[in-house]
């Protein structure tokens, strides 16, 4: 493809993922590119990080547009973007040239907007602190409240496009084998800070096509999920419980931890997500683990009762930790949002609760930035659950790398960490 062939395609990806806004962007950029098998893969990558980069600044694009008097629509998103980006008047009238496979020429009042963003950067000072952190009005406060003078730091790590990690599975390598089965495919992997299990990869890389992943050898998960996975501290013999387990990324995690050997269930409320786990079970070499799908009025956790060591409550949230990844999450999220995931989390703990036997835990994890859904959420659940206390992270921590952040609690931000934002909060069974 050419470069205007290829801005050409950015445009008509922004124009699909706004044409379908309840689906995740990814979701729709998959179907877009399957659909056009003849873009090929460096293509696609120059294609989607344009669109990406389109999504990640979206209010503050739309800000510029309204102040220069520009229509806001996909096609214009890209152009303010790429002359925000420091293009000049030139380049853009070179590029948009209605030639073959070109976009189409810029109109008069197109032209118009080109001039006036000329020489401007993306941030500017008349922008509204909603704005020029790219999140919903609503969520500003709560997201001020947690990180003070350092929000604008922390929401500009979210502008950054996430890395890509892996955890090596222990069940069948370590992590200098790993790395040297993933060299032999031209995959450059450096170990994680964070993480003993860790590898982070530079760029985008098809590794579900590669085979140390075919082999089970390393599976795709963010390294502060590993660590959620390291603060459980599930070791052989015990009996886990993986109470909201998707489709088993930390369920892998626990079941290496315990060497194959003790008990997991891991439970969802989707079968299909159950489903999807079955085969990365299997690829990783995994026999240690029960599937369980809770049914109203759900008899099992009243014969399982106080019969766990450890039980792990990811639990849904905003997702807000993981904007990075996800950056068109935030046009979605709304306060009722919150409101419903905040109640739901409060019943998911009390039901998971029940299956801690005495001196066990209960670990309850997000992947989101907020304190109601975090700190809040486990007042909350402490001052309504008898027995149970916090179990300090330097208590809880089962790994011979520094804690990663000071306080009681397991705390992860992209900016601090360099990993998606993540909490946990491991509670102890004491009566």
């Amino acid at each position: 493809m050419t470069p205007a062939a290829r801005i050409a395609a950015a445009i008509e990806l922004v124009a699909a993922i706004d044409h379908a806004p309840r689906k995740p962007a990814d979701a729709v950029a998959n179907a877009f590119f399957r659909e056009r098998r003849y873009i090929g893969s460096g293509d696609r990558r120059a294609v989607s990080d344009r669109a990406w980069t389109v999504i990640r600044a979206r209010r503050r694009l739309t800000w510029w547009l309204h102040h220069t008097h520009g229509r806001v629509s996909p096609r214009m998103l890209v152009v303010a973007s790429m002359m925000l980006e420091g293009w000049n008047a030139g380049g853009m009238a070179e590029t948009f040239s209605g030639g073959q496979f070109a976009p189409d020429k810029l109109t008069q009042q197109e032209k118009a907007v080109v001039k006036s963003l000329e020489g401007h950067k993306l941030i500017h000072p008349a922008m509204e602190t909603g704005v020029r952190v790219e999140a919903p009005e609503w969520i500003v406060p709560l997201l001020q409240s947690r990180f003070g003078d350092d929000l604008e730091a922390e929401m500009a790590a979210m502008d950054l496009p996430a890395p890509l990690d892996l955890r090596v599975n222990l069940l069948k390598s370590d992590r200098p084998a790993a790395q040297s089965a993933l060299a032999e495919v031209g995959v450059i992997a450096e170990p994680t800070e964070l993480s003993p299990w860790g590898l982070r990869v530079p760029g985008r890389q098809p590794i579900v096509a590669l085979k140390p992943f075919q082999d089970g050898v390393v599976e795709i998960q963010d390294e502060g999920s590993q660590l959620i996975a390291a603060v459980v501290g599930a070791q052989p013999e015990m009996r886990v419980a993986d109470w909201c387990a998707g489709a088993g990324g930390k369920t892998l995690a626990l079941a290496m931890t315990m060497q194959n050997r003790g008990h997991v269930v891991a439970s969802d409320v989707s079968a299909h997500r159950l489903e999807a786990a079955v085969k990365r079970l299997r690829r990783a070499g995994v026999h240690n683990v029960e599937q369980h799908m809770p049914e109203t009025g759900d008899k099992w956790i009243k014969r399982r009762a106080g019969t766990f060591d450890r039980v792990l409550v990811d639990a849904p949230c905003t997702g807000t930790g993981t904007w990075r990844r996800n950056p068109d999450a935030r046009q979605r999220l709304t306060e009722n949002d919150l409101t419903e995931l905040v109640a739901k989390q409060a019943m998911i703990l009390a039901q998971a609760a029940r299956l801690v036997r005495k001196g066990g835990r209960l670990v309850y994890a997000t992947c989101s930035l907020l304190a109601e859904e975090n700190e809040m959420q486990v007042t909350r659940f402490l001052e309504a659950t008898p027995g149970f206390a916090v179990l300090p992270l330097a208590q809880a921590w089962t790994l011979d790398t520094p804690l990663p952040c000071p306080g009681p609690f397991l705390s992860l931000t992209p900016r601090s960490h360099g990993t998606d934002g993540f909490f946990a909060a491991v509670l102890e069974r004491t009566g």
